[in-house]
């Protein structure tokens, strides 16, 4: 059994080359690029000083949100990599152990190096995310497409997957607008995603969405096929300007339908916010007051106005480029296949996973993960 063990010690599947030159030990340890510990912890230091020399600090939410919200960043930064130093040392002392013959070391040891694979898995993908609004929060918009009951279920489908995403990396949710389907199912959906790079993971996931079933709602159960689009925009915080001439949008208000308290569904607290030079439309009705949603209608605005501007200049540079393909906002990127076989395939980048019930309860770290590796080396190619 010790030879065993020595052998896979020697052998190793730690890929020292991968981590050797960042991870010694927590002491002595230098880091660079995507670990630079020592200018993350300058810039958590002028952080902190310039909490400490404005008086009005706490009592300004527009100046102490995006500052906190930064050392936060940062703090959780600093704890991840020591964190895997630490457990590189613990890695390498167990796998003596076990070497030696020391049996119960090597689940430990096995344990320590499957956390630093997807430790560093996740933080090779992080470091993709170099967008001047890869670091902010989301909002998604889902849109059930033609098909009625059919479509509206598989918007339904959507929202729960979104949902179960954000839950299982952490991150918290706020839904500002939910229209239900007529018989079953939501009509659409638009919601606010709040954790660490959430748009910049999250934008993998604008386009149209494709399901093949064999209908719930058939009773002669044949197969459908399904569309819903999914778009997303960052979150625009106070630090980036977006203009908005209070002549150029019309502001609608009407009683709040669905679910809710008796103050919301008896007042017409929900608003509709239309920008008409660019026809662009959000409406929020999750709010108590009418003022409240007014003023998350207008924050979904800046963001939609933002990711406009990014868009028309990302066609512009492909344009220039010569590019013979884009990946628009409108095209559809996956599919979803319940029957005849089991299997969700994106179309961008030609991966395949044969577990949809998994997907489809937010499984979605390998279809966002590719496509931000296989959209960065476009880029970069």
């Amino acid at each position: 059994m010790s030879t065993q063990h020595s052998e896979r010690g020697n052998a190793c599947p730690l890929k020292p080359c991968k981590i050797e030159p960042n991870l010694h030990t927590a002491s002595t340890i230098k880091y660079g690029g995507f670990f630079d510990v020592e200018k993350k912890e300058k810039e958590l230091k002028d952080i902190e000083v310039e909490i400490e020399s404005r008086p009005d600090f706490w009592t300004n939410p527009d100046v102490s949100a995006p500052v906190l919200k930064k050392k936060s960043m940062l703090e959780n930064g600093l704890n991840r990599a020591k964190k895997l130093a630490q457990s590189r040392d613990d890695l390498s002392v167990a796998l003596e152990l076990a070497a030696e013959g020391e049996d119960e070391y090597l689940q430990e040891a096995e344990s320590l190096l499957n956390y630093i694979e997807e430790e560093l898995d996740q933080l090779e993908v992080e470091s993709l995310l170099s967008g001047d609004m890869d670091g902010n929060d989301a909002v998604v918009t889902l849109n059930a497409g033609a098909g009625g009951t059919e479509s509206c279920d598989w918007a339904s489908m959507l929202f729960r997957m979104y949902l179960r995403y954000a839950e299982r990396k952490g991150w918290k949710t706020e839904i500002f607008d939910l229209q239900d389907g007529d018989e079953a199912g939501i009509k659409s959906a638009t919601f606010q995603i709040s954790g660490e790079f959430s748009f910049g993971l999250l934008k993998a996931e604008s386009g149209v969405h494709r399901l093949v079933r064999i209908s719930p709602f058939d009773s002669n159960a044949r197969r459908h096929t399904s569309f819903a689009s999914v778009f997303v925009t960052p979150v625009v915080d106070d630090n980036i300007d977006i203009e908005v001439n209070e002549g150029d949008i019309r502001v609608d208000t009407y009683r709040a339908s669905g679910a809710g308290g008796q103050h919301i569904n008896k007042t017409d607290s929900a608003v509709r916010m239309t920008h008409i030079p660019t026809g662009i439309v959000v409406q929020c009705q999750t709010q108590r007051s009418q003022h409240q949603n007014r003023d998350q209608c207008m924050k979904l605005l800046k963001s939609k106005l933002y990711e406009m501007e990014m868009e028309e200049r990302r066609k512009a540079q492909e344009a220039a480029e010569g590019a013979k393909s884009e990946i628009g906002w409108g095209s559809q990127i996956r599919s979803y296949v319940l029957h005849p076989y089991k299997m969700v395939k994106d179309h961008r980048t030609n991966l395949e996973n044969h577990s949809p019930d998994d997907v489809l309860d937010g499984g979605l770290e390998g279809f966002i993960n590719e496509f931000l590796s296989k959209s960065y080396d476009a880029a970069n190619s």
